[in-house]
């Protein structure tokens, strides 16, 4: 690390300068008078977060800046340095159990990431050094080395490439490990490049590290004998990025222009920001109660211990005479003192094993969702991945569920279904009947047995053939042809056809094997020569002259090729949107129709335009696009202008419709969603019509709903500017949806029935102008108006997103009013950010790489898994960890409880009730594992009944069993067991003479019997709540009562050598020996538990839960249906359907 920033420091000139000179294998250029080599980072990359020499005091810094280690530290500080009742150990035992397992658990995670490192960074690669190949470790890659790479192998560093074994210069990459892409993408040698390495003599001159995969600009100087230098661009096809694959190629050389964590898969790479849920939130407001509980207890018993000590006698009574040191004392500093003391006799109340017990609930909790086979998928062979197990709760407090479309909602598997030519509709049918296998199915009604004419329809199907970046996979001897775009997408089924295909997009494939039923099939691309063979099985021709590659922003690409007989001929396809504005108008009346019809039906649709270019436009196109390729400033404005340029007065051909089919029970899944009380948004870049089919289809909109759309179409009148039109619309939706709706009854969310009426639908244009207006005093009035009426829709529909205003939807709804949970489910690179954004990220292994998968907190197979993962699994860690932290707060307020109240009878002298051996071992040992247990394995409703009635979820929804009211019960519940404990125990003691022989039982036996009561009550409390029985619950139920006895039996029976006092030395013995002692126990543990007795026995059971296991799963025989018919007490406190408890 040290040398790293030491490079940057004193690393040449690139810090300084906006462009690196590069030596291609260390090579001086003739001209150059000194060569000095410039100095850049090695290419070692550290994921890592700690090292062996600075683990211990980096993590344990990180540790105890969470408010509750450093409050234990300090507790642990105040035992060591000032006189307190209790021995160090008592918390410094506890604290150093929960540091020590969160330094192993963070430990063994960073070996992990020290091991992928090491992997990494040792892997041997081939370099070629003075004309021989040398096996190097990857981290001693410098800039400038010219590297080998084979088949299948990742690039170790980002390589420009120079040579290819492929005849026409290229070679095929996938790059899912960076942007989530597992299709096959195209990259280009660099152009009059010496065949033979060791005699290239250039340079390359190129843009310092930047993040942006898709961006790269540089120029390189090919130095040759007697002549001039010559000047070629680099761009983004000439860059070989680390991380990426090589295939489909057997070999390539690349020079190294970025090493290290200088490249751009390192620059990518950001911490996942920490994300918390909102049980940990209520873990800290309940902490801050108990604290001031706490710090009250202390501040009463060293106030009343000086009011007691004020009285004549109390302060130095004959038989405790204060020393010298204690006279001479400064009261102040006493009081002080005595404050601390009584600090650390209560501090028990904040149990400092909760924090460790939750994160192994956590931890052990999330192999659930990996081990459950309904989330295993036959097709990719995988399940469930978790990846972050601080959420697992957070999956059932879920109130918005954003989504994308495409391979989320759909399949992503792209099939041609039709296409239209000059007006006329062609469905493509597996009859042979029709002539060249065409069929016309709607258009005008007096053209309705004509056809587009020939010359028509082969032009459009040559412009399939032609305005692609599809690649031929010729056969192999024992190769499995297939397309592929993300892996296998199956054989092709005519012998002539006895290929696949690679392709950068779904789409392509599925547009080129439509012109293939059709009779025109692509035979691929060889030296910048397209051949296709035509219906009369003829083969054409054509140069590839252009590429002008599709982006985002222009949403269309083009090729400008040449024929044999000299035509110049530019073909375009890409989205209607951006097609129609460039083609003459008239043309474009003829194919809307056709276009909008099957966007409504769902289906995504292309146009297709063509132009013939004279000689003078090809010249001027020609000289613009190499000027601007050799750029290094503004390289893509400039050749953005130019495709603009080029792009326009083309003459429209058709379109097509390709279909991506729904994912398997989507439907089922949204509705299942919206059932449980989840608002669906779906953000998706896809046109508003085919967006709106897949909504229908999934049931998101229903017959009945009202939609209301906010689109560039919606915001057209000639009256008012865009602005005042859309204040308009918004003000109009406002009233309709919002302040007309019915009014919410009291007691039901905000998801009632009488807000399902409406549907919303944006679209990224205007949703820029609702979150940027011109005015920024409009800004937050558009918002609020925005955000109120997509709250009162069912469903809300976001067409047209671009990634960034996806994350910006997100946290709109994220940081608005009641800070509602948030969840982002999606499979692409495209989906990232908003996954990244919301509290909860699900990615989908599907079929655009693992991007998503990586950045997400879970990954499933397939969107059906959602409904499981979120009414089942979500459903339950809630209701466990809830239970869990109420349950923690409760058994510490018993058990310090009656240590206060001693106070009052031992002159607040913090005499302590309780052995300093229970007051370490009570939240370790005696009570740890039965309610970690209990967390791990509850099911309060049977599994199948959660899926089948997703209404369930709403009773848990807004955090309620973690609210004040259901803690004001458990707290009550503690404060009245505690009492009882200490005043039953005190009545047994009215009676001084306990035993046979007429000896009196001491402090010490009055402090254990309380501590016997408290550890079974609050064992059997649990007991009582659980409803889903195991042998490990048994186990450690029992398990815990009965080590409980053991323990004491052993600790007081035996003297030890170590111990300077030995306070409990055969008194649980002789406490036993009483039969007083006995009833005592029995009755205090029964009436502590008579009120949950009561209310299990007397209250009837009422909705879902009355059924909570299906008998035909009863195991335990004829009590399990009685037992289980009882609602738990979990459950019981807070308000349902049912009353409430309090």
């Amino acid at each position: 690390m040290l040398r790293r920033r030491l490079n940057r420091l004193c690393g040449g000139d690139e810090n300084r300068v906006d462009s690196r000179t590069i030596y291609v294998g260390h090579r001086p250029c003739p001209d150059t008078e000194a060569f000095i080599p410039s100095k850049f980072c090695d290419n070692r990359i550290v994921s890592s977060k700690y090292t062996v020499w600075n683990f211990l005091p980096k993590n344990l810094f990180e540790q105890f800046r969470r408010i509750a280690n450093f409050y234990f530290l300090i507790i642990f500080l105040v035992q060591v340095i000032v006189d307190t009742p209790t021995s160090p150990v008592t918390s410094g035992l506890p604290l150093f159990f929960v540091i020590t397992v969160t330094a192993i658990k963070q430990g063994y995670e960073d070996c992990l990431r020290h091991k992928a490192d090491n992997e990494v960074n040792k892997y041997l690669v081939t370099v070629l050094e003075d004309g021989r190949s040398v096996k190097k470790e990857s981290e001693k890659i410098k800039v400038g080395d010219v590297v080998e790479v084979v088949e299948d192998e990742t690039f170790p560093c980002d390589l420009i490439l120079l040579e290819s074994s492929r005849e026409d210069g290229t070679c095929f990459v996938t790059t899912a490990s960076l942007d989530g892409e597992s299709n096959h993408k195209t990259h280009y040698t660099v152009q009059d490049t010496e065949k033979d390495l060791q005699a290239l003599t250039a340079t390359i001159e190129c843009e310092q590290p930047q993040p942006d995969l898709y961006k790269f600009v540089g120029r390189m100087h090919i130095y040759k004998a007697e002549q001039e230098p010559a000047v070629r661009s680099l761009g983004p096809e000439n860059l070989l990025l680390k991380g990426a694959t090589l295939k489909n190629t057997k070999k390539i050389y690349g020079v190294a222009v970025y090493t290290g964590m200088e490249t751009k898969m390192a620059l990518n790479y950001q911490g996942k920001s920490q994300k918390r849920s909102a049980v940990e939130k209520s873990i800290n407001a309940f902490l801050l109660v108990y604290l001031c509980i706490l710090i009250s207890k202390a501040v009463v018993c060293t106030t009343l211990k000086y009011v007691w000590q004020s009285k004549e006698g109390q302060d130095e009574p004959w038989y405790n005479q204060k020393t010298q040191k204690e006279k001479d004392t400064n009261m102040y500093l006493k009081m002080f003192t005595d404050f601390l003391s009584f600090m650390v006799l209560f501090n028990f109340i904040i149990p400092v094993s909760m924090y460790v017990t939750v994160e192994m609930q956590k931890f052990l909790g999330s192999f659930f969702i990996t081990w459950d086979k309904d989330f295993f998928d036959s097709e990719i062979q995988e399940g469930a991945l978790v990846n972050t197990s601080d959420l697992n709760e957070e999956l059932g407090q879920v109130e918005y569920v954003f989504t994308d479309k495409t391979g989320t909602l759909t399949q992503n598997n792209m099939e041609f279904i039709e296409c239209c030519i000059d007006g006329f509709q062609y469905k493509h049918r597996d009859t042979h009947s029709e002539v060249d296998g065409f069929t016309m199915t709607d258009g005008p009604m007096n053209k309705l047995h004509q056809k587009a004419g020939q010359e028509k329809e082969e032009l459009f199907l040559r412009a399939l053939c032609l305005c692609h970046t599809v690649q031929v996979k010729e056969a192999g001897s024992e190769e499995v042809l297939a397309d592929q775009v993300d892996g296998i997408d199956g054989m092709l089924p005519q012998l002539e056809e006895e290929r696949g295909f690679i392709a950068s997009s779904p789409d392509e494939i599925a547009l080129v094997k439509g012109a293939m039923k059709y009779g025109f099939t692509f035979l691929g691309l060889e030296s910048k020569s397209m051949k296709i063979k035509n219906r009369e099985n003829n083969i054409e021709e054509y140069k590839l002259l252009h590429v002008l590659n599709f982006d985002p922003v222009r949403r269309r690409m083009s090729v400008i090729v040449q024929t044999k007989s000299g035509e110049t001929l530019l073909f375009c396809k890409g989205a209607d949107s951006s097609i129609f504005p460039r083609v003459k108008p008239e043309e474009v009346d003829r194919i809307r129709m056709h276009v909008e019809r099957n966007a409504m039906e769902g289906y995504r649709t292309l146009c297709v335009a063509f132009k013939q270019l004279s000689a003078e436009e090809y010249a001027m196109a020609d000289t613009g696009l190499r000027e601007a390729r050799l750029a290094l400033q503004d390289r893509e404005e400039k050749l953005i202008a130019v495709y603009n340029q080029v792009e326009k007065g083309m003459s429209l051909i058709g379109a097509t419709a390709v279909e991506d089919r729904l994912q398997e029970e989507a439907a089922e899944t949204m509705e299942a969603l919206q059932g449980a009380g989840m608002k669906v948004w779906v953000l998706t870049g896809d046109k508003m019509e085919t967006a709106k089919s897949t909504c229908y289809a999934c049931r998101l909109f229903q017959r009945g709903t009202e939609l209301l759309e906010l689109t560039v179409r919606t915001l057209e009148d000639e009256r008012l500017k865009r602005e005042e039109k859309l204040y308009e619309l918004l003000q109009e939706y406002h009233r309709k949806a919002v302040q007309d709706a019915p009014p919410v009854k009291a007691g039901v969310t905000s998801w009632s029935t009488a807000n399902q009426d409406y549907g919303f639908i944006i679209d990224g244009a205007t949703l820029s102008l609702v979150m940027n207006p011109q005015l920024e005093a409009d800004a937050s009035q558009y918002k609020s108006l925005f955000l109120q009426i997509c709250q009162n829709c069912t469903a809300v529909l976001c067409c047209r997103m671009a990634p960034l205003q996806k994350a910006q939807i997100v946290k709109m709804v994220k940081n608005s009013k009641g800070s509602p949970i948030t969840l982002s489910i999606g499979d692409g690179a495209n989906d990232v950010s908003m996954i990244l954004e919301a509290h909860v990220g699900i990615g989908i292994k599907g079929k655009e790489g693992r991007q998503a998968v990586r950045n997400s907190d879970y990954a499933i197979p397939k969107l059906k898994h959602l409904k499981k993962l979120l009414l089942a699994h979500g459903h339950l860690y809630y209701v466990r960890i809830a239970h869990l932290v109420q349950y923690f707060f409760y058994k510490n307020l018993c058990f310090i409880l009656p240590q206060f109240l001693y106070q009052f009878f031992c002159g607040c002298s913090q005499q302590p009730l309780y052995d300093a051996a229970y007051l370490t071992m009570y939240n370790i040992c005696f009570t740890s594992m039965p309610i970690l247990a209990y967390s791990l394995l509850e099911q309060h409703i049977d599994i199948a009944i959660l899926l089948d009635n997703a209404a369930l979820y709403r009773e848990i929804a807004n955090n309620a069993m973690l609210r004040w009211r259901p803690f004001l019960y458990w707290t009550v519940l503690g404060i009245f067991q505690g009492l009882l404990f200490f005043f039953g125990v005190r009545f047994l003691f009215s009676n001084p003479a306990l035993q046979e022989n007429g000896q009196v039982f001491g402090n010490w036996s009055y402090g254990t019997i309380v501590f016997t009561v408290l550890v079974f009550t609050v064992t059997l409390k649990l007991a009582m709540d659980t409803r889903h029985w195991t042998w490990i619950n048994h186990f450690v139920i029992w398990g815990s009562l009965a080590f409980y006895v053991f323990f004491s039996f052993f600790w007081g029976g035996i003297i030890w050598p170590f111990l300077k006092q030995q306070r409990l030395y055969f008194v649980f013995a002789n406490m036993l020996s009483s039969v007083s002692a006995w009833l005592v126990i029995i009755i205090l543990i029964l009436l502590s538990l008579l009120p949950e007795i009561l209310l299990v026995v007397l209250r009837k059971p009422r909705g879902p839960h009355s059924r909570q296991k299906k008998p035909s799963q009863s195991n335990v025989g004829g009590n399990q249906s009685s037992q289980s018919s009882a609602r738990p007490l979990l459950m019981r406190t807070f308000s349902d359907e049912s009353n409430p408890v309090i």
